[in-house]
């Protein structure tokens, strides 16, 4: 079996984390097109470059991403609503698990090669948005799907938010040189734009989410 190339973990085990794994998805995507996609969205080798740079700067700072990320999410009602029950309470575990595999999606865009492991591996989070495995992976029983039209309307608070966390590393008193956080912040928004485009393929299939935008 291919063994995928090494990422930082934010944690010795994550639940639920398949990466590179059999058990992930498989991209339906071809190589030749996720090339194209890359060149679509304008990303080159200086985005890698200043994505690596990224995630030395981001990866002791996860923790205090997601929490940013999810502390505006818990003021929006219909988007609170996907990590509790259908009751509306709580579920500990399942924020708690999907929390490491958020913080460790952040390393991995960081750091992994956009690769075929890397696109099944988006696969994997996008049919983990929709009715097909959201609930699997935790055992849990909460709304059935979040619809594509939010995922792709937060992807702008998370490409706005992300910045200062870019412009300040955890370890040192001095902030990061402006023009590389400007840099770091481009390809950060370009892999996201990236994702995005890729985790719209199943809601896209009408075999798969069809009614689930």
């Amino acid at each position: 079996m291919k063994t995928a190339v090494p990422s930082p973990q934010v944690a010795t085990e994550i639940p639920g984390y398949s990466y590179g794994t059999p058990g992930a998805a498989r991209s339906p995507i071809s190589a030749a097109e996720l090339e194209q996609l890359k060149q679509t969205v304008g990303f080159t080798s200086d985005d890698e470059r200043y994505l690596r740079m990224a995630g030395e700067v981001l990866r002791g700072q996860t923790r205090a991403l997601v929490s940013t990320w999810r502390g505006m999410i818990a003021k929006i009602p219909h988007l609170a609503r996907h990590s509790k029950t259908l009751a509306g309470e709580p579920i500990p575990h399942y924020s708690e698990n999907s929390g490491l595999r958020f913080e460790q999606w952040i390393l991995d865009t960081c750091f992994r090669p956009y690769d075929q492991d890397w696109a099944n591996y988006q696969q994997e989070i996008a049919l983990r948005h929709t009715h097909l495995k959201k609930n699997v992976t935790d055992g849990v029983e909460s709304t059935p799907f979040i619809p594509l039209r939010d995922i792709i309307a937060f992807a702008a608070v998370m490409k706005e938010t992300v910045k200062p966390f870019l412009a300040s590393k955890e370890d040192s008193a001095e902030d990061v040189d402006p023009e590389k956080v400007e840099k770091m912040h481009a390809a950060w928004s370009k892999s996201l734009q990236l994702q995005i485009a890729l985790w719209a393929q199943p809601y896209s299939s009408s075999k798969i989410a069809p009614n689930e935008w």
